[in-house]
């Protein structure tokens, strides 16, 4: 089963990476950019060499007009020489008869066209562009050579479409300076974190970070902080921890070395009971221990609760500290307890009321009276525990609700966690707790307020 579940672990798929965000923009915006600049690039050249045509089309329609008020009717005109003659662009001067009049190149041979307006003509090896206009009696033709027009539309839609081709590449290096600097501070905190040592939990600075990365940042130096109380209360704890059970360990040795020495069956009884309840109070020592560093852990993890009646646990919690209080004729019970139910952890508050009752019970003189109440209030509810008791003195009320804390009172054996663990519970509930002369009963009164929202139970 072992080299199975080996197998299977070693065999399962590694976590996908995503990759450099920076890389990941560059590439992206510096593709959409050549993409961008060759569509437009292209574009600009074809519709350039659309409104050349036009152009030219346009110029020779106005040479032909022009043309066209300057000739006689029918007068023979003679053309140029042949040093002069410009196959590029030709002009020709029909009669109606068919003859020619006039032409700009001898060797043009360009043919006479009957069709009015724009034409191609083959001639000469290449195609001419050709106009013609009827005005009176004579048909102009103005003629220009595509190849040479391609030539002069080419090179001015390469000088319009040169600054986009020029501008692409400085464009480039813009958004790699600005996609660089502005991913400069994410750097920034990674150097910060990497460079920590494991026990530097101070913030991270969130000075200077873009929006989208603060709430990140400040998230982590949220973490950090509780990560931070987390170490401090484990600290704390550890050494409160070895400086009590310092005490009852030594009590535990001095007593087997008394059972050791007891000479009678007598002396050996006493010892043997003084050992047990020595043992005891250790274990009763451990057992609080350890439910302060879980109520502790709770609290520290932030861990969800759920809706718990509280009128049932603390008929719960009651049980657990009748035999105690029968067993010393100490009248324990559950006095108003108005139904409602509060977002949170069953156990953690069992336990919260458990030991408010439990300490009455152990401070409460025999024949005395502890009560529970459970009381709903307009800000939320609140949980009482009064008893007969002595009291306690206005000056220690706040005190004893630290760890390891204990009243001069020497009449309850304890550890000084119980009233700890019931204010660990309550601030994991968002309660918070106060001690206070109980006016009804004599002793002491416990109130724990819970300012959350409760609801009452059906």
């Amino acid at each position: 089963m072992s080299g199975q579940a080996s197998t299977g672990a070693a065999s399962a798929p590694a976590p996908r990476r995503a990759g450099s965000l920076r890389a990941r923009l560059l590439w992206f915006l510096l593709a959409a950019i050549v993409l961008a600049g060759a569509v437009q690039a292209l574009v600009t050249y074809r519709t350039v060499l659309r409104e050349a045509d036009e152009i030219f089309d346009y110029h020779m329609q106005q040479m032909a007009m022009s043309l066209r008020s300057g000739l006689p009717p029918s007068a023979a005109v003679s053309g140029l020489r042949g040093g002069e003659q410009n196959f590029e662009f030709v002009v020709q001067v029909w009669t109606v008869d068919g003859e020619r009049i006039f032409e700009s190149a001898e060797e043009a041979a360009l043919p006479q066209r009957a069709v009015l307006g724009f034409s191609d003509v083959n001639a000469r090896g290449t195609t001419y562009r050709v106009f013609s206009l009827q005005a009176r009696g004579l048909v102009i033709q103005v003629a220009q050579d595509m190849a040479a027009r391609r030539q002069m539309a080419g090179t001015l839609a390469l000088r319009t479409v040169g600054p986009v081709v020029l501008m692409a590449p400085l464009l480039m290096l813009v958004v790699w300076w600005v996609v660089s600097g502005s991913l400069a501070p994410v750097a920034r905190v990674r150097r910060q974190v990497a460079t920590r040592q494991a026990d530097d939990l101070s913030p991270v600075s969130e000075d200077g970070l873009p929006e989208e990365v603060r709430p990140l940042v400040h998230e982590l130096n949220l973490l950090f902080d509780r990560v931070r109380h987390a170490f401090e209360a484990q600290k704390h704890f550890v050494a409160d921890a070895a400086h009590e059970l310092r005490s009852p360990l030594a009590a535990l040795k001095l007593q087997v070395q008394g059972l050791q020495r007891a000479q009678d069956d007598g002396a050996r009884e006493v010892a043997v009971q003084r050992l047990s309840a020595g043992i005891d109070r250790a274990t009763r020592l451990v057992e609080q221990l350890l439910a302060l560093a879980r109520q502790e852990a709770s609290a520290a993890a932030g861990a969800p609760g759920e809706p718990v009646d509280l009128v049932q646990v603390a008929r719960l919690a009651i049980g657990d500290v009748v035999p105690a209080a029968q067993a010393r004729r100490i009248d324990v019970g559950l006095g108003r307890a108005d139904a409602v139910t509060v977002q949170g952890h069953p156990e953690a508050l069992r336990m919260m009321v458990r030991n408010l009752a439990d300490n009455a019970v152990k401070y409460t003189p025999e024949g005395g009276r502890v009560d529970v109440e459970i009381e709903a209030t307009p800000a939320g509810v609140e949980v009482h525990v009064e008893d007969s008791g002595p009291g306690l003195p206005e000056a220690e009320r706040e005190r004893v609700l630290d760890r390891f804390y204990r009243s001069g009172e020497p009449q309850a054996p304890g550890s000084g966690l119980g009233l700890a663990i019931v204010r660990s519970v309550a601030q994991l509930h968002g309660a918070t707790v106060r001690l206070e002369a109980s006016s009804r009963l004599g002793g002491l009164r416990a109130v724990v307020v819970f300012s959350a929202p409760v609801s009452h139970a059906a």
